[in-house]
């Protein structure tokens, strides 16, 4: 039996068929992350703003904790990041009855949240790692009145999304203007108009979902508050030592010359 040879035309056209397959793929990856991007609002959120963490942890467990839980995250944790007194975390953010060294889990049981809602809630620690901070943003900023969904909401960046606006009381209510239908396509949504002001104005609200954004990007990795903190030394070290490497390479060549 012959055995078959491997040409080098053989091994080229190999070669074009794998680097065109993967060309393909990272252009269609690309293409699926810039569709995930398109029309998201800029968050525009800062770990440095210390006061705005502190704000977002109280609006998070004062309106989504109730939901939502924090798993990968202990109520001393964050007493000990945002600098807060442990004390004052475990009156004013601990709504479940656990001490303050225990997880941030919320009190409804899942059974109860796929009733109510047709799933359960999910936890929301690791949300801004797999969706980033701007989809929260926008997503928070979305909700409109939709008559048609069980629960009377809808959201123009999630549609069909299984929960109510636990914002509306501050945010007020916003309706949908839709666009013209065209070509016999179903009519989307153009813009939405806040049909009732809520406890906020516009602006404070914005900031309102700025926090609550800010903290959930710090709950999503607790370890960047620290790492950004001594990247600063490291980077000075650096420059220190460059400097150092510098003057001796000098002294050491300077008789070579």
């Amino acid at each position: 039996m012959t055995k078959a040879r491997t040409t080098p035309a053989m091994k080229n056209s190999v070669f074009a068929k794998f680097a065109a397959g993967l060309l393909a793929c990272l252009m269609t990856f690309g293409t699926a992350q810039a569709s995930e991007g398109a029309g998201l609002q800029s968050a525009s959120v800062s770990l440095d703003d210390v006061a705005s963490l502190q704000r977002g942890a109280k609006l998070f467990f004062n309106y989504c904790s109730g939901c939502h839980s924090l798993q990968y995250l202990r109520y001393s944790r964050i007493a000990e990041d945002l600098q807060l007194d442990p004390k004052d975390v475990e009156k004013n953010l601990v709504f479940t009855g656990v001490k303050v060294g225990e997880h941030a889990v919320s009190h409804m049981p899942p059974a109860d949240g796929t009733k109510w809602f047709g799933k359960a809630p999910p936890d929301l620690t690791l949300e801004a790692r797999s969706k980033g901070p701007d989809w929260i943003y926008t997503y928070l900023k979305s909700f409109y009145l939709d008559p048609t969904r069980p629960l009377g909401w809808n959201n123009t960046l999630f549609a069909n999304a299984s929960m109510p606006n636990p914002l509306w009381e501050l945010q007020g209510l916003q309706v949908a203007v839709p666009k013209p239908a065209a070509d016999g396509h179903e009519a989307g949504v153009e813009k939405l108009d806040l049909h009732t002001p809520g406890r906020q104005t516009p602006e404070q609200f914005d900031r309102t979902v700025r926090d609550i954004t800010a903290f959930l990007q710090y709950a999503a990795e607790p370890a960047a508050l620290q790492r950004e903190a001594v990247g600063v030394w490291v980077l000075l070290y650096l420059a220190l030592f460059t400097l150092i490497a510098y003057v001796l390479k000098h002294e050491f060549w300077k008789d070579v010359h």
